[in-house]
């Protein structure tokens, strides 16, 4: 699917030389940097049109965006992350919306991946676990909701008190490193199985279908009924419509809500610090009431995943905290962000990929029903792009579904986050450095700002 994506991108920078042949214009003696810089900067001008625009309209930039957003659907899809980076990317610099409009627009189309993802996985039964648990880790996933959902309310705040320059360089050095360490992953798991295809012998039938197998052990004879956690659903439930009525009622800085309050009053804030002892009273009871299995390890290193997620029970909430701070200061969903950190801790791939999608679902909808509670434009359009994410997510489980069955390669999964992250970093960065050099070139005020 990058495969298809490259050249697509080729076509669109051709057509921009072609139409316009003076922005590559040079000297034949020198090259003035600055001239560079201000030429880039033109080149959104012209394309689309009306670049940041609050509204969409159906154009070839608006085709274009639908079809990059399939394929970065597909991609995400596989990694089971929402894909956010992508899809702001997209609907900035191709469809040329604000970037608010452009935010909405990527929280209805985050919700449609993470949607097709969780459908498809809810109740499939994970093969490394002995009591018939799904592969959706709710254990998992309660430990590190409320400190993520806190974690992203911090970080909005952060967001408007730090100048663009800083959130630009510290979004590039986290996504960079995440994106190599994420790598580094994917090309340990590929060796592993390699390894473990080499040891199969060739002869043997069972040992062609156990090379075949993905990092997770199907445990032969203990198959039955997926166990489906009830309860813990219910509490996540629970946990999401909480905080949900706090954003609900506190609006935004600008005093947007279902009641009339004071802009950033005492009200405000005091509404605000409500998300902290939910948090707190949560992730304790969670964690003491030692609900978080070692069940959903990967088998190759199965005993020493168990004993690393066991030591690091309670250092999951702080790192979802640390997540969901960076997830609302860069404006991503925090599924980019959370996948990484699971891997690392021993999580198989299947299980990182369903978990996450399936904890992004709860905060991608959050978002996308406060933007229609607060009057969001143009949902008509966001619901279209959020199918055709959903189609393209589906599409994306179904050729990695196949290939991890036929080749035991689950380590795609991983080359999969990497690959979203990758181009995240390179279109996000690029596009916030083109609007940290406008606003130096305007003498713009860049320094930190007051939270309202």
């Amino acid at each position: 699917m990058v495969i298809n994506l490259v050249p697509l991108l080729l076509s669109l920078i051709t057509i921009f030389i072609i139409f316009n042949p003076s922005a590559i214009a040079v000297s034949e003696t020198t090259v003035d940097q600055h001239q560079i810089l201000n030429t880039t900067s033109q080149w959104l001008q012209y394309f689309p049109p009306s670049l940041n625009q609050s509204t969409i309209e159906f154009s070839i930039p608006t085709i274009i965006a639908a079809v990059l957003s399939f394929l970065a659907a597909s991609i995400s899809s596989a990694g089971g992350i929402g894909g956010g980076g992508l899809f702001l990317s997209i609907m900035t610099i191709v469809a040329g919306l604000e970037m608010k409009t452009a935010s909405s627009f990527s929280a209805f189309m985050v919700t449609g991946v993470s949607l097709a993802n969780v459908a498809c996985n809810i109740f499939v039964r994970n093969p490394n676990s002995r009591d018939n648990k799904t592969l959706i880790d709710f254990d998992l996933a309660l430990t590190v909701q409320p400190c993520l959902l806190l974690g992203v309310s911090v970080g909005v705040i952060c967001n408007r008190m730090f100048p663009n320059w800083l959130v630009l360089f510290l979004f590039a050095v986290f996504l960079a490193w995440s994106t190599m360490k994420t790598c580094k992953k994917g090309v340990s798991y590929w060796n592993l199985e390699s390894e473990r295809a080499k040891i199969r012998s060739p002869k043997d039938d069972d040992g062609i279908e156990g090379a075949r197998l993905p990092l997770l052990r199907e445990d032969v004879g203990e198959r039955g009924m997926v166990r489906f956690p009830w309860m813990k659903l219910g509490v996540l439930v629970i946990i999401w419509l909480l905080f949900f009525s706090i954003n609900l009622f506190r609006g935004n800085k600008y005093g947007q809500g279902i009641i009339s309050i004071e802009p950033c009053g005492g009200l405000y804030w005091f509404l605000s610090s409500l998300q902290i002892p939910l948090t707190i009273f949560f992730t304790l009871w969670i964690c003491f009431s030692g609900s978080v299995q070692s069940n959903h390890t990967s088998h190759n290193n199965n005993q020493d995943s168990e004993k690393d997620i066991g030591q690091n029970k309670f250092m999951l909430p702080v790192m979802a905290l640390l997540a969901g701070v960076l997830g609302g200061l860069f404006g991503i969903g925090g599924g980019m962000l959370i996948s990484p950190l699971l891997l690392q801790i021993g999580i198989a791939p299947e299980v990182t990929a369903a978990t996450c999608s399936f904890m992004v679902l709860f905060s991608s909808s959050m978002s996308a029903i406060q933007y229609l509670l607060l009057g969001m434009e143009h949902a008509g359009t966001a619901a279209i792009f959020a199918l055709v994410c959903f189609v393209a997510s589906l599409v994306g489980l179904m050729v990695v579904k196949k290939v991890i069955a036929k080749y035991g390669r689950a380590s795609i999964i991983v080359f999969a986050v990497g690959i979203v992250m990758a181009l995240s970093t390179v279109l996000m960065t690029t596009h916030g450095a083109l609007n940290v050099w406008n606003d130096f070139v305007s003498g713009r005020y860049m320094g930190f700002k007051l939270p309202c």
